[in-house]
C-alpha cells in the first residue's frame, strides 16, 4: 500500500479551537511518540522503539488533538502490515488506538480525530481495529468504537491468565469500509492471544515479567 505522508500539522475549528498535530518528525512532540496521554514516558520501552522503527517508515502515524494548548486526544494508526494488531487486509489501515481525555469530553474530538485519519488515507479500502467488551479497563469499550462508525466482524471470548483470571471477556474485531465492495480483512486469532508488546498502556500489553507466551486464554 502506498501511504501518503500528509501534512504534519492540521488546524481545524468547531465551538472551541484546537489542532491535531502529526507527531512523527515533530521534535516538540517526540515524546508522544513513547507515552499516552497521561504519565510520563515508560523507562522501560524498547518494545516500542523497535516497533517504531519497523513501522515509521511503512507509513505509521500518530497524532494527538491540542486544545487550548494542551494535549487532550490522541490517535494512532498505519498500514496493516505496519500494526501491531494481526489484523490483514488488502490496502486496509488500522487504527491502532483512539483516546480523548475525560475532561475534553463533549467537543466530538474522538470523531474529528477519526475524520483526519480518514481524510489522510483516502486511498485505504478501509479502516479496522478491535474493541473489548466486560474488560475491566475503560479502553476500547464496544460501544464507543461503535459510535464512530466502526461494525463488528468477528469476536472472540478470552481470558487473562495472569490478571482478572475468573473474568470473561470478549475481543471484537471491527471494521468500517471505504470503497464500495471493499474486502473484509481478518485477524489472527491465535496471536491476537499472545497480547500487545509494544504499548504498555494497552489493556492486552504483555509484559516481560508475564511468562507464558499466551497471556489470553480462548473460553
Amino acid at each position: 500500500m502506498n501511504v501518503k505522508r500528509d501534512n504534519k500539522v492540521a488546524e481545524m475549528k468547531s465551538d472551541s479551537e484546537f489542532r491535531i498535530v502529526d507527531v512523527v518528525g515533530m521534535r516538540q512532540y517526540k515524546t508522544y511518540l513513547n507515552k499516552c496521554l497521561a504519565g510520563p514516558p515508560s523507562k522501560s520501552c524498547q518494545k516500542r522503539i523497535q516497533y517504531l522503527k519497523k513501522a515509521i517508515p511503512k507509513g505509521f502515524h500518530k497524532k494527538v488533538l491540542v486544545h487550548n494548548k494542551k494535549v487532550v486526544g490522541q490517535i494512532e494508526y498505519s498500514p496493516a502490515e505496519a500494526s501491531y494488531y494481526p489484523i490483514m487486509g488488502e490496502d486496509l489501515v488500522v487504527m491502532n488506538c483512539i483516546w480523548v481525555l475525560r475532561r475534553a469530553k463533549g467537543h466530538g474530538f474522538g470523531r474529528q480525530l477519526l475524520k483526519n485519519m480518514m481524510d489522510s488515507e483516502k486511498d485505504a479500502s478501509g479502516f479496522a481495529t478491535i474493541a473489548l467488551e466486560n474488560h475491566w479497563s475503560p479502553w476500547f469499550r464496544k460501544e464507543q468504537v461503535e459510535k464512530l462508525g466502526f461494525e463488528t466482524l468477528d469476536s472472540m471470548r478470552v481470558a487473562h491468565l495472569v490478571k482478572h483470571r475468573k473474568e470473561i471477556f470478549k475481543i471484537y474485531l471491527m471494521w468500517m469500509p471505504n470503497i464500495k465492495n471493499a474486502r473484509t480483512p481478518a485477524w489472527n486469532r491465535l496471536q491476537l492471544l499472545e497480547g500487545i508488546s509494544s504499548c504498555i498502556a494497552h489493556p492486552l500489553y504483555h509484559p516481560k515479567s508475564y511468562e507464558p507466551k499466551q497471556i489470553l486464554e480462548e473460553h
